[in-house]
């Protein structure tokens, strides 16, 4: 006796109990189905006996149960116990579910496990409705066949409900998938465009003193309509000192009788090192610092510090670097100043006027004035670029409650912890007054201004020192509100989301048991290809920022930002699918989409967590990120997986899966543009050594693998992505093309978005002298710097005597390569040119004079020095071979070496400067017939008659509109002792 279970369309096999063997028989072939006894059909689909059973029904229908397929590549093996059972059956029941399956087409690879699964089921059913003895009960015992490795995760095949009802999931369209991606970015870009750009004004109200943009805007007028105000100028140390003091008065004279206000102006002398641009020491005298002191009546014990500079680098009027700051500062201290209620501390105002030369003024302010001892916090305005938004960028050391003021104070917040640790990593080619208030004054600050009154009536100010306790993570949500907590708390929620994470995924992997080992392969395998994947796309991506910097194209997106998008994002995004889809076609060629995607989403899932734990580990603030990354995809997961498992990608899924997603993806799209803001404006004076296209396309794979992380499962579960990989690779391809044509010039002249190309030219008259003060070699020319990478190819066009034909030649036995450089970033600028032209004498030359040679003990000898000449000048020097630098009466006594060996020293001074007197001691084990030290002395001309010889003049007239020139005299001499 047997029965048999007909699918239409399959072929079916028949088990014989008796010969224990399969017969093959196609579903087509008439034949009279045998009959079982105890069993009848439904009343609904009774059949007379003799006439042959319909296409997919038959006297076994009453017993339904899918059709098993045998192990894949086996058409003829037995089928697995656990499936179905033959043999003579008791109680006039179903005996014998009989196996079939295709022996000319394949079953679907996803429908083949729940295929076992369904037909073992349905067997049992019958057999528990039919009654049975003890027999059949024990055997009903016996272990299903474990699922196949491709069915998902144990629960229910997709597509089925537990019943066994077939239920077809629901495909991902690549259509769809493409659009509703595409659509997500594009609306968290333009939110993250709107919250960078949508300044907010506030009207005036009457009765109570506002800020007024107004009147600030007046000031800066004021300020820059000076001129440039180079350090020691007149502009600098006459006009605008004057036009401050004036200012404050005014505002004196309107203030109420709650406030007291001092003013005293400052010039300082002094020195320090600093490790900025490689190392060098600074020295400076008799500068000028404007100080304003706003206090109560009675007077304060302690003090809030808010710095501005008001100097500005030769040629410029330096509007946004910093008198703009300055102009913010005077409004405050008038609206200050016109309150009826006095302040709880002191607000001091220092507008410095020698940051330009690094940071001078600043350290002779901290270091020097009687008013620094009472100073508890302070506030650095500072400018980068053009236009944008404050930003907090710095703030500490390790002062959590001036973020809480901040977060307090601030009604449109700017703020992100992952600035502050990206300029701390010294890549930014920058630094401002806050290290020296740091370094040397031993004070808290951050650099935003509307925390100023909120500290100024703080209680925590006068015990600052007490609530210095560790590090605090903090960050705007869309300039709305900020976000901050203490970076303990913030390691302790990191753990637990990652330790809740792992969790997770131990659980996917080890459950069931009888599968860890291949469930442990599939998620590796699929965490490997994703690391792969975001390898050989940034290879990929940065081999064709390398071509584009070697044809001369770089910087094609400086001025039109969606070129960079279009040429490297577009290509990252197709390297990625590409990968994916042939790992999808080649290696999973039979796997489950649903249960691929299921595991992708997992991987994923592992490496955010796993660099959640890491970062953490090291204490980086930033790691919040991370777990941003981690505990949302999570939660999205854990909300949508019923609804992906029983019906695969449906539109309410999408929905669901991106509405999960929005707050990581917001944010990293909100930080990715405010980081490539502040990146944008370096790259173009990055110097002629780092390829800024290299850097951005980075910069770019970067995010782009971090926005493709939770959707590289889309790949595995669309049916095709022909689609998007041609269009991504089209796009790319034809930027590039374009780039390639130059249709994208780099610069512009737009007032409104000014994106110039930065070059200096130095008149230079230089001569080398031997150890007996003989010339033995002098020229005299101009030198040509560019600021980026590409030097002055699109310069050479409207200048054609500025070609590669004038490269400079290093003299490699000379300090810095013999060349004038007024600070030492000769390692940035390797690339300069050096155009003949006739010797200049400036009206006030240098004069450098040998004071004293002292033998000290231990073989060391004491050269002294005296130095007077104009307001800026760099001393170079080299011990020899054999020889060593230990000593001198610069900065601590301490000499700091520059990248390469040699010693760099900027001077600056004031108005009515005394001569320069310094002294270096060397020690020479022996002596040397051609000297211990070389020494070299330039001096620049920055303002006056002697700024500009009529050639230089003459040339920076022919220089395109788009560039921006700054050019001088300089004279270049060097001795040997």
């Amino acid at each position: 006796m047997f029965l048999t279970l007909l699918t239409p369309s399959l072929p079916q096999l028949r088990l014989h109990p008796r010969m224990g063997q399969l017969r093959d028989r196609h579903p087509f072939r008439r034949r009279r189905a045998p009959p079982v006894a105890g069993v009848t059909a439904p009343a609904a689909r009774r059949r007379p006996a003799a006439s042959t059973p319909p296409r997919g029904e038959g006297v076994g229908a009453a017993c339904p149960a899918p059709p098993v397929s045998p192990p894949r590549g086996s058409a003829s093996r037995p089928p697995s116990p656990g499936a179905a059972r033959v043999g003579p059956e008791r109680g006039g029941r179903c005996g014998v579910a009989a196996l079939f399956w295709p022996s000319a087409s394949p079953v679907p690879q996803r429908a083949r496990g729940a295929m076992e699964r369904s037909a073992a089921a349905a067997v049992r059913r019958l057999r528990a409705a039919g009654g049975g003895g003890e027999r059949d009960r024990d055997r009903d015992r016996r272990p299903a066949a474990p699922p196949r490795q491709d069915d998902g995760d144990g629960d229910c095949a997709p597509g089925k409900s537990r019943d066994g009802s077939r239920r077809r999931p629901q495909a991902l369209s690549e259509r769809r998938a493409a659009a509703v991606v595409l659509l997500f970015l594009l609306a968290l870009r333009g939110l993250a465009h709107v919250a960078h750009r949508h300044l907010l004004s506030r009207p005036q109200r009457g009765g109570h003193p506002h800020f007024s943009a107004h009147r600030a805007r007046g000031y800066l007028d004021n300020i820059t309509a000076i001129g440039p105000r180079t350090v020691g100028s007149p502009a600098n140390e006459v006009l605008a000192v004057n036009y401050l003091l004036e200012q404050i008065r005014a505002i004196e004279t309107e203030s109420t009788d709650a406030h007291k206000i001092s003013v005293d102006v400052q010039r300082p002398t002094g020195s320090f090192s600093i490790d900025f641009l490689g190392g060098f020491t600074s020295y400076y005298a008799n500068i000028t610092n404007v100080v304003v002191k706003l206090e109560p009546r009675n007077g304060a014990e302690h003090a809030v510090l808010s710095n501005c500079h008001f100097d500005s680098v030769p040629n410029t009027p330096g509007a946004s670097d910093d008198a703009v700051s300055c102009s913010v500062m005077l409004e405050i201290l008038y609206t200050l100043s016109k309150s009826s209620e006095p302040l709880q501390h002191a607000v001091i105002f220092l507008f410095n006027g020698a940051e330009e030369n690094i940071l001078q003024a600043s350290h002779g302010f901290i270091t020097q004035h009687e008013w620094a001892k009472s100073i508890r916090a302070f506030i650095n305005l500072e400018a980068a670029g053009v236009g944008g938004k404050e930003l907090v960028f710095q703030t500490g050391p390790e002062n959590p409650w001036l973020v809480q003021a901040y977060v307090c104070a601030a009604k449109h917040p700017f703020a992100s912890v992952v600035a502050q640790e990206i300029f701390q990593s010294g890549i930014i080619p920058a630094d401002t007054d806050f290290r020296i208030y740091r370094d040397f004054g031993n004070v808290p600050g951050d650099n935003i201004l509307a925390v100023l009154k909120y500290l100024a009536t703080s209680d925590k100010l006068a015990k600052s020192f007490e609530y210095k306790h560790g590090n605090v993570v903090f960050f705007d949500v869309l300039g709305l509100f900020v976000l901050a907590y203490p970076a303990r708390v913030g390691t302790i929620m990191n753990c637990i989301i990652a330790a809740i994470a792992f969790l997770y995924l131990g659980k996917k992997v080890f459950q069931p048991k009888t599968r860890v080992i291949n469930n442990l392969k599939k998620f590796f395998t699929a965490f490997g290809l994703i690391l792969l994947s975001w390898i050989s796309t940034l290879v990929t991506v940065v081999i064709v920022a390398v071509f584009v910097s070697l044809i001369g194209r770089s910087l094609s997106w400086y001025t039109h930002f969606y070129v960079s998008v279009f040429l490297y994002g577009t290509a990252a995004a197709a390297k990625l699918i590409l990968v994916h889809t042939l790992a999808k076609k080649f290696y999973y060629k039979n796997m489950n989409d649903l249960n691929l995607g299921d595991v992708f989403f997992d991987a994923s899932l592992l490496i955010w967590t796993i660099a959640l734990a890491v970062i953490t580990q090291i204490g980086l603030c930033s790691a919040f990120i991370c777990m941003l990354w981690v505990a949302f995809p999570l939660l999205t997961k854990l909300m949508i997986h019923k609804e992906f498992r029983q019906k695969g990608a449906t539109i309410k899924f999408l929905l669901l899966y991106m509405l999960g997603m929005f707050v990581p993806y917001l944010y990293i799209m909100y930080l990715s543009w405010t980081i490539f803001e502040m990146f944008t404006p370096i790259m173009g004076r990055s110097g002629s050594e780092i390829p800024p296209d290299v850097v951005l396309a980075g910069f770019i794979v970067a995010i782009t693998m971090i926005l493709s992380s939770y959707f590289i499962n889309f790949i595995y579960l669309v049916k095709s992505t022909k689609l998007t990989l041609i269009t991504s690779t089209a796009v790319s391809v034809v930027t590039l093309i374009l780039v390639c044509s130059g249709i994208f010039f780099p610069y512009s002249s737009d007032m409104a978005n000014p994106k110039p190309k930065r070059v200096f030219l130095q008149h230079t008259s230089r001569r080398f002298h031997d150890l007996d003060g003989n010339l033995v070699k002098s020229d005299s020319g101009i030198w040509i710097n560019g600021f980026d990478y590409n030097g002055i190819s699109h310069i050479t066009p409207h200048i054609p005597e500025i070609n590669d034909t004038i490269r400079t030649p290093c003299e490699e036995w000379a300090p810095f390569c013999g060349l004038p450089w007024i600070l030492p970033v000769h390692f940035m600028f390797r690339k300069n040119w050096y155009l003949p032209a006739p010797e200049i004498f400036p009206r006030s030359p240098i004069h450098f004079k040998v004071l004293s040679k002292e033998l000290m003990p231990w073989n060391s000898v004491r050269l002294s020095f005296e130095v007077s000449g104009p307001s800026h000048m760099s001393l170079y020097i080299r011990p020899h071979k054999g020889s060593a630098l230990s000593t001198w009466s610069l900065g601590d006594g301490t000499p700091v070496a520059s990248i390469g060996g040699d010693y760099f020293v900027f001077y600056s001074h004031g108005l009515h400067a005394t001569p320069w007197n310094f002294w270096i001691e060397l020690t020479a084990s022996e002596k040397h017939s051609d000297g211990i030290v070389s020494l070299a002395i330039a001096a620049h001309y920055f303002f006056g008659e002697d700024q500009k010889s009529p050639q230089l003049y003459a040339l920076l007239e022919r220089l395109p509109n788009w560039t921006f020139s700054s050019g001088w005299s300089c004279t270049y001499d060097l001795f040997v002792f």
